[in-house]
């Protein structure tokens, strides 16, 4: 029977396949899901809600350990990174398969998945029966449409027959994430989300030398704003001398959504019902909230008055051209995740700012977008809810890849997974504290924090609480400390704590993040770029493609849900 619905499966992944390659990811060069669901606990009791059976140990481990040698495969995201080490093959990998062989004797071999073509590879990954036995994504309803398939194996059984080998990941991740998918009322949980020791999102860098230049203070409003960057612009001969001509006041990439977020933010009603937000939830990017096109026609005037990058629509998912320009000093502005400037190292903004245009060059965090509450408002992460791991039906070892899970979510794996070795990867400050510094070789860590081997575990944690308070504004090596406290600092200023609605399954959602996620951007960036005459009939030409496409669908179904949960309540109980 399983090979026949691994045969049905891999058929429709074969289609589902063909039509990932004829659409755009509408993701972004960021840690994030390009188009997530609210999920958390529902209103109702569920199997977290009632008392836990008392936990037996597998009788196929002795001592943690098989008996026999098992072999699993475990994706790891390939970010291409110029100068970066194998994700396939490098100290942390070794650290982890040594880990796995002497505590549970099982081989583990790593398997790269494009970053910005996830969706794609693990497609034909899948087709060909050729998929990781732990699979990552930060797309659930990508999962769904995979389980819907029949391709995904129910974890609601494995989890609980195993908690008490898998104490670990239990402890790390809690119930609240172990069972944050769990259907309400059919219980099917086809994956487990890895959890955030981070939430601080984006924030708005602007370029400190260039106000000192121009003797001008950092900006604490949206007008304000708006002014510095007509300063930049009409000052190019200044700050640019012989390159005036390649003066971007304001940079953003084609992900409008993400990388104006903060701005789009401060347009949403403050007083948004929890209904609302749910109902317009699907799409990260808001782009369905009633406000954000007030906020594209301010983005609107801004192009149109050569206050923004010309070209940003024309650059796709992982082009580096617009970092280019960054590092080249020639943007004056722009919106990003909190520690962008900060990262990688030698190869950060920051560090090439100095570099190519002097030590005085240095982008620094700025909150100046304010709602009507004169909030500066800004969406966090939610502390539960990261990337979904999900083990595909071909997977034959299921408890070894929970004990995978596990091994990685236990307070030393993610020290040194983090940190790495000292005098190599960081120092130890008088105070305590972790520095992280440049590293080389196969020691070099291609993702922030770590992260695509932290799987359970997104940000800075090092297995210790108060040590990764103490570190986190030394975790950038060759980057000011003060820089980052003040990024932090301002990242987590008048946050808006998202939404937990579980509901179940919306079914509208299966199989078009995708479509819908690409047709999104191009609401954004064909809105900006247009005429100001003809703003209004672009966005609504567009958010009706959007609609029609699924968006509407999804959203009647959320409505529909929420009001089966809970009524006609606006807020959540």
């Amino acid at each position: 029977m399983k090979k026949k619905v691994l045969s049905m499966f891999l058929a429709s992944a074969m289609a589902l396949s063909i039509v990932a390659c004829g659409s755009s990811n509408g993701g972004t060069t960021t840690e994030t899901a390009p188009a997530a669901t609210e999920t958390a606990p529902a209103a109702t009791e569920t199997q977290a809600d009632a008392p836990a059976a008392e936990a037996q140990g597998s009788s196929e481990l002795v001592d943690g350990k098989f008996a026999e040698t098992r072999q699993i495969t475990v994706e790891v995201y390939d970010r291409g990174n110029d100068g970066g080490s194998d994700p396939e093959n490098n100290m942390y990998t070794e650290y982890i398969k040594k880990g796995m062989l002497e505590e549970h004797n099982v081989e583990v071999t790593f398997k790269k998945v494009g970053r910005w073509t996830e969706t794609e590879d693990i497609n034909n990954l899948l087709a060909s029966q050729e998929a990781p036995d732990i699979c990552v994504t930060y797309s659930y309803p990508t999962v769904l449409t995979y389980a819907n398939m029949g391709g995904v194996i129910d974890l609601q059984d494995l989890v609980e027959q195993y908690k008490a080998d898998t104490p670990n990941l239990w402890n790390w991740l809690g119930e609240t994430n172990m069972l944050w998918d769990k259907d309400p009322k059919t219980g099917a949980l086809w994956a487990i989300e890895g959890r955030r020791a981070e939430q601080q999102r984006i924030v708005t860098f602007v370029r400190q030398d260039w106000l000192d230049k121009l003797n001008l203070k950092a900006p604490t409003t949206t007008q304000e704003f708006e002014d510095m960057l007509v300063a930049f612009r009409d000052n190019a001969d200044t700050l640019l001398g012989k390159d005036a001509a390649q003066m971007v006041p304001f940079a953003s990439g084609y992900d409008i959504g993400w990388e104006c977020n903060n701005i789009i933010t401060s347009f949403m009603d403050p007083k948004i019902t929890d209904k609302e937000y749910y109902i317009n939830g699907f799409d990260d990017r808001m782009v369905t909230e009633p406000q954000t096109k007030e906020a594209v026609r301010l983005l609107n005037k801004w192009y149109n008055d050569g206050l923004m990058w010309k070209d940003f629509a024309l650059y796709g998912s992982g082009d580096t051209t617009k970092d280019d320009m960054i590092k080249a000093g020639y943007v004056g502005a722009f919106q990003h995740n909190w520690d962008y400037v900060f990262r990688n190292g030698e190869d950060s903004i920051n560090s090439n700012l100095r570099r190519n245009v002097g030590e005085d060059a240095k982008f620094v965090a700025v909150d100046c977008f304010q709602n009507s509450d004169g909030k500066y408002a800004k969406w966090l992460y939610s502390s539960a809810g990261d990337r979904k791991i999900f083990f595909p039906v071909t997977n034959d070892e299921p408890l070894a890849s929970l004990l995978y899970c596990d091994f990685i979510s236990k307070p030393e794996t993610i020290a040194y997974l983090q940190m790495g070795d000292e005098g190599v990867t960081h120092e130890v400050l008088d105070s305590g504290a972790i520095q992280i510094i440049a590293a080389e070789g196969d020691a070099i860590q291609n993702s922030g924090k770590n992260i695509d081997y932290t799987i359970t575990c997104n940000g800075t944690n090092f297995g210790d609480q108060k040590l990764a308070e103490l570190s986190i504004n030394y975790g950038y090596a060759d980057q000011d400390p003060e820089l980052v406290a003040a990024a932090n600092k301002i990242a987590l200023t008048d946050g808006l704590q998202p939404l937990n609605v579980n509901v179940g399954e919306i079914t509208a959602e299966a199989g078009v993040g995708d479509t819908l996620s690409s047709k999104r951007d191009q609401i954004y960036d064909k809105s900006v770029v247009a005429s100001v005459a003809d703003f209004d009939s672009v966005w609504d030409s567009a958010m009706a493609d959007y609609l029609s496409s699924g968006g509407q669908a999804i959203m009647d179904e959320r409505a529909a849900k929420w009001t089966e949960y809970f009524g006609d309540a606006d807020m959540l109980p």
